[in-house]
């Protein structure tokens, strides 16, 4: 009986979602059944359909309000003047780097003078105002002005200077920028070559002699301004709501398009799947130019009424002091986020909090269960997902190293799929009919998902660069005059439909014979040498196939002891896994969302009239690593040296 419930409420959800016919929906059951295999479909039906059905219910949620949105012609701004009715003297916002707290009605007072100025000083829908500064309340409150009258910000990252801080500005046209007093040395680097017509507004400690020539202190304006709703504009839920830039790991960063939709979807997806509840008080520690900070933790704030706690930025020493302070239930990661907290020294506090689930993505299968169990947080709620990406996964049931899962019982209901690609140059594989071949369980792939320009779950709204955008499309992938968005990222689906991410397309290489993934062998060295940053990546040697491992690793100090490093990499690694050459440098550079940065190392190789870090190379003769100078890199390149 159970079962046939389970299948009735599935059948039903499947109809609802998809708007497929009992006559479509049950022959594709029986033909999934009977091509895998009879009992075998039937155990991964069992084992989840629990899963589906919850998964199912999220999505019919979320498509049921996005409709709703799309026929209200709703915006963000529009959706949090719903949250302050329910929640106006609730906090909504707590700065931790001063303690400031906001309400709901204070926040929404601050961005409504936000959005009184600009209209006061000329600013019309459509014109785009750039946000460069750190994390704080009024952050939030100035984007959320803006959108309040149809203008568009550009968050740029504060870790920017000098040509890339300038293309960031330039690219997403914007007449206006709003920098932090404690930027303002990076602004007055660039000021000359931004044009006069740009207007400036300086927020935060004022002293007007440091600021770029006509520069406007921004508190006194606001505080001269009215606090009442302005009246909003005809803006519609698919328009846009504000630009994110690329981390940008290769290249200059491209500003990303969020309309107001994605940000409801990134936000209520996350929200509905994990169990969250507008009780919970979240810990945001990542920047605010990034999806991760601004939408996926500031989103539960705006939009279901949840307070959200904003880090300047993040600090592995203070982090569980801080969740402590603030009663936090919920906390985000990304990146290399949670090995920097298994870094530090055990202390009382890391486990005196209320913390029940963790938010993020990055958490190496590696260290997954370490976290854990040291900190005592029972839910690790991993998704995948990018800021302009329509194929999100979520991993919401608390699947060890797993990033999300799509139904085996009926695949095709969440148009993903991993795909074949070239080991080598990872181009897409296709089949005969030109159209894409999908992968098995176990077999790695690129994550793909159709596009569906009319659908706001599905669609892909690409950069403010055309040429970009048209880089990250594929045609007939799923079936002939389809398109696809290309994530760029390489996956594997075990046989319940749990995916697992494996690497960066580009990033593994073939060495040996075998392909090496550059996350699987930096979680194994940083393990090895006690969470330290590392960074893998192939390099190329003449007269040898394939790429030849390097590892970065960053050792300030000079204390690795390379002995019982090499006895440690020939237990831990298969022999084609293991770094041919070695750098050693004081820090490994990353990114503002704590990826690694690896483009110039690739570039500089091993070459010690190029690197000025310590380098040394794997003799196979001696088994373990000597010092690279001169005389052995000659050997190398003229092929005397074995590897």
């Amino acid at each position: 009986m159970f079962r046939l419930a389970s299948c009735m409420a599935l059948f039903f959800l499947l109809r609802l979602i998809c708007g497929l016919t009992w006559s479509q929906v049950i022959p594709g059951l029986l033909i999934s059944y009977l091509g895998s295999g009879g009992w075998k479909s039937a155990h991964v039906f069992l084992k989840t359909v629990g899963r589906d059905l919850h998964a199912a219910g999220v999505l019919l949620k979320v498509k049921f309000n996005v409709k709703k949105h799309l026929r209200q012609r709703n915006t963000i701004a529009k959706i949090f003047a719903e949250t302050v009715k329910r929640h106006g003297d609730k906090t909504a916002l707590i700065f931790e780097g001063t303690g400031e707290s906001w309400s709901f009605r204070q926040l929404d007072e601050y961005s409504n003078r936000v959005a009184n100025l600009l209209l006061a000083r000329g600013f019309v829908e459509g014109d785009v105002v750039a946000l460069f500064m750190e994390n704080r309340n009024q952050y939030v409150g100035l984007w959320l002005g803006m959108a309040k009258i149809g203008i568009e910000a550009a968050l740029i990252n504060f870790n920017l200077r000098l040509d890339a801080l300038v293309h960031c500005i330039t690219i997403s046209n914007a007449k206006a920028v709003v920098f932090g007093s404690e930027l303002t040395d990076a602004m007055r680097e660039v000021h000359s070559s931004m044009g006069r017509t740009v207007k400036m507004f300086c927020s935060g400690d004022w002293y007007p002699h440091k600021v770029p020539e006509g520069t406007e202190c921004l508190e006194p304006l606001l505080t001269a301004v009215p606090t009442h709703q302005p009246s909003p504009p005809q803006r519609s839920f698919t328009d846009r709501l504000f630009y994110i830039y690329t981390s940008g790991t290769t290249g200059m960063p491209k500003a990303a398009i969020v309309v107001h939709s994605r940000y409801y979807r990134m936000a209520a997806l996350v929200y509905y799947g994990f169990g969250m509840t507008s009780d919970d008080i979240l810990y945001d520690c990542l920047p605010l130019y990034h999806s991760a900070g601004n939408i996926v933790g500031v989103g539960q704030c705006l939009i279901h009424g949840m307070t959200v706690v904003i880090k300047r930025k993040f600090s592995a020493s203070r982090f569980w002091d801080d969740c402590v302070k603030y009663n936090c239930t919920i906390v985000q990661y990304i990146g290399e986020i949670c090995r920097y907290l298994l870094n530090q020294p055990v202390r009382e506090t890391e486990k005196q909090h209320k913390v029940r689930m963790a938010l993020g993505n990055g958490l190496r299968h590696s260290i997954w269960e370490e976290f854990t169990s040291r900190f005592n947080v029972p839910q690790v709620a991993e998704f995948y997902g990018a800021t302009e990406c329509n194929c999100s996964l979520g991993n919401f049931d608390n699947k060890v190293g797993a990033c999300g899962f799509n139904s085996r019982i009926l695949p095709f209901i969440y148009p993903i799929r991993l795909v074949r690609v070239d080991e080598e140059t990872m181009e897409l594989i296709r089949g005969p009919d030109g159209v894409c071949i999908p992968c098995k369980p176990g077999e790695p792939g690129q994550l793909v998902g159709r596009i569906i320009q009319n659908d706001p779950l599905r669609r892909f709204d690409g950069y403010v660069n055309q040429s970009a955008t048209n880089k990250k499309i594929a045609q007939d992938v799923f079936k002939k005059g389809d398109s696809a968005y290309l994530s760029g990222d390489v996956l594997i689906m075990d046989q319940y439909g749990y995916m697992y991410f494996k690497d960066r397309t580009g990033d593994t290489f073939r060495w040996k014979g075998e392909n090496v993934s550059t996350t699987e062998v930096e979680g194994t060295l940083s393990r090895i040498l006690d969470m330290t940053d590392v960074v893998v990546y192939g390099v190329e040697v003449p007269g040898a196939e394939g790429k030849a491992g390097m590892a970065a690793i960053a050792d300030p100090t000079n204390r690795t002891d390379l002995e019982k490093f090499s006895k440690d990499v020939e237990k831990a690694l298969p022999p084609y896994a293991r770094p041919v050459f070695l750098r050693f440098l004081p820090e490994v550079n990353k990114t503002g969302t704590y990826k690694f940065q690896k483009t110039d190392m690739r570039r500089e190789g091993f070459d010690p009239n190029v690197v000025s870090d310590r380098l040394y190379f794997l003799d196979p003769s001696k088994g373990k690593y000597i010092r690279l100078d001169e005389d052995l890199h000659r050997g190398i390149l003229s092929l005397k040296q074995k590897l």
